[in-house]
């Protein structure tokens, strides 16, 4: 796997932090409240992979003529609940004050948009990928996309929710299909 391919996955992975950001955007009044939720999220998208990886790579070996179909499954169920959470009618309301950004409710957030990426860890072990590497991309990018999340929801509010969500799923899903392609024709 390219970095390329790791470049788009970090940016499907994202997308979750961003929506949430977006929300945490409307109450952030300093600087802090844009710079610590967007550590969490960046932490946590890096730390995820780590974690599935390494559970993953125990079993790798066992299964790795399905290897593609597994990370294809993964990678579309994971993207379809993003793009079918982005029509959801339940609208996010805008949490207020600095309770918005207490620790306990930012690694709530953080674990709970990280999910996703516990799952590709995994899909990681199945393929050449330095794990380190791709960890500090995928963290790295989650924590620019979380400022920018913060910054957009200081100036539009939840307009954009639903677009983020179902822009990271189509990503997923798109990679997933590349990632089958390859495997079966080339």
């Amino acid at each position: 796997m390219g970095l390329l391919e790791i470049v788009f996955i970090a940016v499907g992975l994202a997308m979750d932090a961003f929506a949430v950001t977006i929300v945490l955007g409307l109450s952030a009044k300093s600087t802090r409240h844009v710079i610590v939720p967007s550590l969490y999220f960046g932490f946590f998208q890096a730390f995820m992979p780590l974690i599935g990886y390494f559970g993953g790579v125990s079993f790798a070996a066992q299964i790795q003529d399905l290897d593609h179909w597994i990370a294809f499954i993964l990678l579309v169920i994971i993207g379809s609940i993003m793009i079918k959470g982005s029509f959801s009618k339940e609208k996010t309301e805008p949490c207020s004050g600095e309770n918005s950004f207490g620790h306990v409710k930012l690694l709530l957030l953080a674990v709970a948009t990280s999910i996703d990426a516990l799952v590709v860890g995994m899909t990681f072990a199945f393929f050449e990928v330095n794990i380190f590497k791709a960890t500090l991309i995928i963290g790295a990018i989650t924590f620019f996309i979380s400022i920018c999340g913060m910054k957009t929801g200081k100036k539009f509010g939840t307009k954009l929710k639903s677009k983020a969500e179902f822009t990271g799923g189509i990503i997923l899903i798109a990679i997933g299909i590349k990632i089958l392609i390859e495997h079966l024709f080339f």
